[in-house]
């Protein structure tokens, strides 16, 4: 029920009087005429009139108990039914989410993912490291440190050479997102590669649980191979 309604039956109920002259007409005069012969039996009549008035009264009690309710909630079918109370939930923390199931071989492709030992209690580097037997026509690595507090980029770097891949760190979903990306016409060679990203994080020993990295790469043949890591202590 919007204000407006409830303002106009809140306006109605209180501009309501009763008209007592009229009221106490009828009751004299129901008392000077008497029982009508064609009357059934019942009530005397002062018992009716006051029958009346309180039925009267009643009515408009509960025309103000409507009005006095309306703004705790609706009326269905002459109950008013209470407001619902929004049932509280709890956001889950960003980059909380479960790492996605990986498998660190496929093919000729190899990876492994850990925490660079030189991190301290303020900075941090992530590395990859990729090795294929074949060479590789494309290859895209995607490295996600998650949003435990303070992450922020303080830059990257690969052992390929930086102009063979395009590269960017971004904000998204939770975490702090690197990604490299071969450039067309250029070819991933056989051997062990690297790819590292350095970060800012909230002072302390910042766990790396939720932290996890793919790389989808095709050989030459145009064959696709995908592996991934996570950054678990057992690293």
């Amino acid at each position: 029920m919007d204000d407006k309604l409830r303002e106009r039956l809140r306006t109605a109920a209180e501009a309501h009087r009763p008209d007592r002259e009229r009221m106490l007409a009828r009751v004299e005069r129901g008392m000077a005429e008497g029982p009508s012969a064609r009357t059934p039996p019942g009530p005397l009549p002062w018992l009716r009139v006051v029958g009346a008035t309180a039925a009267v009264c009643g009515v408009l009690a509960v025309g103000a108990y409507a009005v006095t309710s309306a703004g705790g909630g609706q009326t269905r079918g002459g109950q008013v039914a209470a407001s619902p109370v929004p049932s509280a939930s709890t956001p889950a923390p960003a980059g909380s989410g479960r790492v996605p199931e990986l498998r660190t071989e496929d093919g000729p492709l190899w990876a492994d993912g850990a925490v660079d030992p030189h991190s301290n209690a303020y900075w941090a580097q992530s590395n990859v490291t990729l090795r294929t037997t074949q060479p590789l026509s494309s290859l895209t690595v995607e490295l996600r440190i998650a949003q435990t507090g303070g992450v922020d980029t303080t830059g990257s770097w690969r052992s390929l050479p930086e102009r063979d891949f395009t590269v960017s760190a971004q904000e998204k979903g939770g975490y702090l997102v690197y990604r490299w990306t071969l450039k067309p016409g250029r070819t991933v060679p056989v051997g062990t590669h690297m790819f590292a990203g350095q970060y800012n994080h909230a002072e302390g020993d910042r766990s790396a649980d939720g932290d996890y990295f793919t790389a989808n790469a095709a050989r030459s043949t145009g064959q696709r191979v995908s592996v991934g890591d996570d950054f678990t202590s057992d690293h």
